[in-house]
């Protein structure tokens, strides 16, 4: 019996899909800069509708494309951290910045 080779579609290996080179922009630090790939509120609002999470991300500036950077971390790296999306600072919190994916 000879089994053929399968091609093997990369993205859907775990990590490699096109969202792997995109990070949370919660998971990063001071000193960060680069673009906003995507939202996604759904896993990381406890508080809000997801739905609800995305458009204040969204009226914030937090859109595909914009230039991100991260200017400033709370005490020890924690919240809240100031963020310069598209030439306005904003303050977030990193558990919504971790809906932003970023890169």
């Amino acid at each position: 019996m000879m089994i053929s080779p399968q091609p093997i579609d990369a993205a859907s290996l775990p990590g490699q899909g096109p969202e792997a080179a995109h990070r949370p922009l919660g998971a990063l630090h001071r000193g960060f800069s680069g673009h906003v790939f995507r939202i996604l509120p759904a896993a990381h609002s406890n508080t809000l509708p997801a739905e609800e999470m995305e458009r204040r991300l969204i009226e914030l500036g937090f859109v595909e494309g914009a230039r991100v950077a991260i200017l400033h971390e709370g005490l020890f790296g924690r919240d809240p951290i100031a963020v310069r999306v598209n030439g306005a600072t904003v303050a977030l919190r990193r558990r919504e910045a971790m809906a932003i994916l970023v890169s």
